[in-house]
């Protein structure tokens, strides 16, 4: 089995991604931007991992979670693209919060929770 077969046999869920873009409307002859999907019932897999935080004198760690999306390499998702994944009967929006590692098998892309506006 090749290493790109291993790593997309791990993809549980699947995701829409979309970006947003200019949009022209013929009826009122105005250009607007608007969420267009790039791919949808894309297979994926999401993996969480914690990451604690502790400042100096501080007596209470804080704990963030870290999202990570990997997806085949082909597909171009920019920093800043909405992203829905269904994994595990959960859905969740998200947004890719930075560029894209890419590597000859997968790419991985941050995510942030779409409505977290910290």
């Amino acid at each position: 089995m090749s290493t790109r077969k291993a790593i997309e046999s791990l993809y549980k869920g699947v995701c829409i991604v979309s970006n947003s873009q200019k949009v022209f409307d013929p009826v009122t002859k105005r250009t607007a931007f608007q969420d267009v999907v790039i791919v949808e019932n894309e297979p994926c897999r999401l993996s969480f991992s914690n990451v604690s935080e502790a400042s100096q004198g501080s007596t209470v760690a804080n704990v963030a979670q870290v999202v990570k999306l990997f997806i085949r390499p082909e597909l171009e998702i920019k920093a800043g693209s909405k992203i829905t994944v269904t994994q595990n009967g959960r859905t969740m929006g998200y947004v890719a919060s930075g560029q894209p590692a890419v590597y000859t098998n997968h790419q991985e892309i941050v995510l942030t929770l779409e409505d977290d506006k910290a």
